[in-house]
Formats: structure tokens, sequence, C-alpha cells
């Protein structure tokens, strides 16, 4: 087994419960209560989504993306709360902030996410004691924990993250990861969806290390292009650069639902919760756009995108009454639908609005689920 680039030293830092740690930290009476961030439960009436929830929440089966109404019949004593992205906004850029600091390169890649280049650390024992610092300061200045994640490049700095949370750091050095990857699921892997999972499954793939020793040609019968790089990510193998800045190309937001659904009056309400919250954050990172896409995936797994172009905008009712009707073909109640999303893109920057460097520094996108690519 070959880790690529193992010179390097990459470190990922992830916030814990984000969302619902911000407003515990404003609420400091909520601490040790089940907290649910999200749409109005209107007493196990609404029709919205869970964004996220603290541990506490999620020992009551409470998960991001469930349908509100399911998360009040399971926890009614939760304190649920509104989305408010100015407040996670701001947390979010004394984060990186102090992120910025201590590291040579960082690149934030969510609200509430980024990686760290450590190569100039030398070793892993000084990353971990960066690490730390990095993890204290936040926890000190910020009153919020973070886990972080140390390995030779992003795929597996992200492994390692997951591995122990909340507010832990993990490493997995270059030789390790026979050891602390290779028993995990194969679901655990980048990129690597349930349907995918159940292929690979099928072919006798359960673990990591299943999929690091299964025969590259095979894989890529099975399941393409994409078989080259599952075989190459199993085996640790990940080139990315941390890449300091970036512009976005789209802003975007999707629900998983807990169970599909055929209700399209629930399916309108969430798009118009969809749109308003992808709105809000183009509006709050100076956005206009021209193109707004809408995506279905129904129960069987099957999935549709359809956009359509507008002159330059930065209207809600636009961009609803648009992902609104474009989902009008789909909406037939022939199949139940298991995700939907919408986007925003053909960007444009309201330079008037912001500084260059508050444009650099500024966050595009929000994690407060894990969404498949867009």
């Amino acid at each position: 087994m070959a880790v690529q680039q193992a010179d390097r030293i990459i470190m990922h830092l992830d916030m814990d419960y984000f969302f619902a740690a911000v407003e515990e930290r404003r609420k400091p009476e909520l601490k040790g209560r089940p907290v649910v961030v999200g749409a109005d439960p209107k007493e196990g009436r609404g029709r919205g989504v869970v964004s996220t929830c603290n541990y506490e929440a999620r020992k009551f089966g409470i998960r991001s993306g469930m349908p509100i109404s399911r998360a009040w019949q399971l926890c009614p004593e939760a304190a649920y709360l509104p989305v408010d992205f100015t407040m996670y906004r701001d947390a979010s850029e004394e984060i990186m902030n102090i992120a910025r600091k201590h590291a040579r390169k960082v690149e934030q890649v969510s609200i509430d996410e980024a990686y760290m280049d450590a190569t100039d650390m030398g070793d892993y024992d000084k990353a971990l004691r960066l690490a730390e610092r990095i993890r204290q300061e936040i926890k000190n200045s910020q009153n919020l924990t973070c886990s972080i994640g140390i390995g030779p490049n992003k795929l597996v700095a992200k492994i390692a993250t997951d591995l122990k949370k909340p507010d832990a750091i993990t490493t997995i050095k270059p030789d390790e990861v026979r050891q602390k990857v290779w028993p995990l699921s194969v679901g655990k892997l980048l990129g690597v969806g349930k349907k995918t999972a159940g292929r690979l499954r099928e072919m006798g793939i359960r673990t990591i290390g299943d999929l690091a020793a299964s025969d590259v040609s095979m894989l890529m019968a099975e399941l393409g292009t994409m078989g080259y790089e599952f075989h190459q990510m199993a085996n640790g193998m990940d080139e990315r650069p941390v890449e300091e800045y970036w512009e976005p190309k789209s802003i975007s937001r999707e629900v998983t639902f807990e169970k599909d659904v055929n209700d399209s009056n629930m399916l309108t309400e969430m798009l118009e919760q969809l749109s308003k919250e992808v709105h809000k954050e183009a509006i709050d990172s100076s956005y206009s756009f021209r193109t707004i896409t809408l995506k279905i995936r129904f129960s069987d797994f099957e999935t549709h995108t359809k956009s359509r172009t507008v002159n330059i905008t930065n209207s809600y009712e636009l961009m609803a009454e648009t992902a609104k009707e474009l989902s009008k073909p789909f909406l037939t109640g022939r199949k139940a639908i298991r995700l939907v999303g919408v986007k925003a893109s053909n960007l444009v920057y309201n330079y008037g609005q912001k500084s260059v460097g508050e444009f650099m520094a500024q966050t595009h996108k929000e994690s407060s689920h894990i969404p498949d690519n867009f």
C-alpha cells in the first residue's frame, strides 16, 4: 500500500455541530438540552427539515435532513431554533482567522470546515502540537469545539477527523492507512454513496481494504472511471493541493428526506425554504446570479437536474418561482422523491458591497450535512 506525496502533512478542521453550538453559545441555558436548528416544527405540523442538531438531540435519533415533523415526534421537548446564517457566518470568520494565523495555507471548504497545510511543521508530532494550539484557541476565544484530523493528504485527513468526534484530534500517518483506514466500511470513502456502496457489496467489497485490494480493471468494468478513482482513494492516494483562495461557481442547498415523499405541497414548501437559504447566502456574499437549477432524486436513485438562465438578478421570488416551475414535470406522483435541491450559478460578484479582502475571506458553502455532488 502506497500513499502519494507522503512528505505532505495536511490537517482537516471540522467544527462540532456548528450551528447548534453557536446557538448554545448565544443562549447558555441551552447547554445540556437537545437543540435542533431548522424549520419551525409547528408542534409536529411543520413542513421543513432539520438543518443540524447537537449531540443531545442525536441521542433521540434526530439527524440533519430529517423532516422537522419527525424530529418533533422523536423529541418534542428539544429547543427548536430558526437558521441564522448571519450569526453563523460571523462565527465562521473568527474561526478561520484563527486557522490562518497558525497555518501556512488554509482552504475553507464550507462555513464550518477547512483544510490546512502543515507540511512546514516537518513531522507529525509538531503538527499534532499545532493542531492542539488551534483547537485550544478556538475553544478559549470562541467557546466552541472542533475536531481536527491529520494525514498525508486531504482524503486521509478528513477520514481521520471523522474517526473521533467531538472535540478531538486524530492522526493517520502514511504507514497507518492499512491499520486505521482499511477496516472502515467502504461507505466512509469520499464519494461512495449508498447506491455505490450497495453495488460494491454485491461485488463482495465491504471495507475500504477490500476495495484497495480489488482488481482495478474489474472495478472500472463495473463503475467506469470512478472505479479507478475509488481504488486510488482506498489506497490513501490524493494529490489535491490545499488552495488558499477560490471563487465559487455556484451556491446550492439540497436535502435528503429521511423517508421518500410524494407530497407535492411538502416538496413545494421545501423548494421555497431551499431557495430562501440559497438566496440569503448569495446576498450575504454579495452575489447576483443568472442560472437557477433544480435537482431531483427519486427513490430508485434516478436523478435529474433542470436549469433555467435569466437576466442577472438577486430576486428571491424569481429563484423560488423558477425552482417550483422546473419541478412541475417531476411532481407526477409516479415515483417518491428522495432528494431535492436548488442551485444558483453563473454568479456575478457585486464589488461595491464588499472589499476584495472580505470577498477573498468569504465562505460560500454550508455543511450541515454531507451533500451529494450537485
